[in-house]
C-alpha cells in the first residue's frame, strides 16, 4: 500500500478482527498497529478492501468484535489470518430490513 506501513486496520483495542484497506491476497501478510505495536499475520485467503479477517484464533461460539462491539458469533473455529464473513459468522448486526419509519 502506497505512502503507509499498514494494510489494515482495527477500530477498538478490544477487537479480534481488522479490516483490510487495500486488497491483500492469501499468504501475503497483514501488517496491523495494535496498542503501538506492530503486528504482522499472514493471510490464509485473499481478503478484499473492507473485509475481516481474524487477529487471532477465535473459536466456535465466541463473540466477533469489531468497533469494541460484539458483531456477530462465530459458527465455526477460525483461524488466525482467515476472512471473517457472513460464511463462518452468524452476524447480530444489520438483520432484517430497516425502513425509515424505524429510526
Amino acid at each position: 500500500m502506497p505512502n503507509s506501513k499498514y494494510n489494515a486496520l482495527i477500530m477498538h483495542l478490544n477487537d479480534n478482527v481488522a479490516t483490510a484497506v487495500d486488497d491483500l491476497a492469501a499468504g501475503a501478510d497483514a501488517k496491523v498497529k495494535i496498542e503501538n505495536k506492530n503486528q504482522t499475520i499472514e493471510l490464509i485467503n485473499d481478503i478484499r478492501f473492507g473485509h475481516k479477517f481474524a487477529l487471532s484464533d477465535i473459536n466456535k461460539g465466541e463473540e466477533i468484535k469489531k468497533y469494541g462491539e460484539s458483531i456477530g458469533v462465530a459458527i465455526t473455529d477460525i483461524k488466525q489470518g482467515e476472512h471473517v464473513h457472513v460464511h463462518n459468522i452468524d452476524s447480530i448486526r444489520g438483520k432484517g430490513a430497516v425502513t425509515k419509519n424505524e429510526f
